[in-house]
């Protein structure tokens, strides 16, 4: 879905700049520079503000996930 009509940005471009940096990025303004380009009317930061906010919740199940992993291999060892 297209995010930014002004720099034609979609979703997934967004995603995968969050995805490809090793930078921590926080702001749409920041997105933007990682994508090459820059907030032009900014009506689309609510909605960059929205992907970047569904972020910590997807990193975290990856976190609890791995967690969980790791605890049943030990469990297995001692076994």
């Amino acid at each position: 879905m297209i995010v930014c009509s002004c720099n034609i940005i979609s979703d997934h471009d967004i995603r995968g700049a969050l995805v490809s940096t090793d930078d921590e990025l926080f702001s749409a303004a920041q997105v933007y520079d990682c994508l090459g380009c820059t907030v032009r009317c900014g009506r689309c930061s609510h909605s960059v503000k929205r992907i970047l906010d569904e972020r910590p919740a997807q990193a975290s199940t990856v976190i609890d996930q791995s967690d969980g992993a790791r605890a049943a291999s030990r469990r297995r060892g001692q076994a």
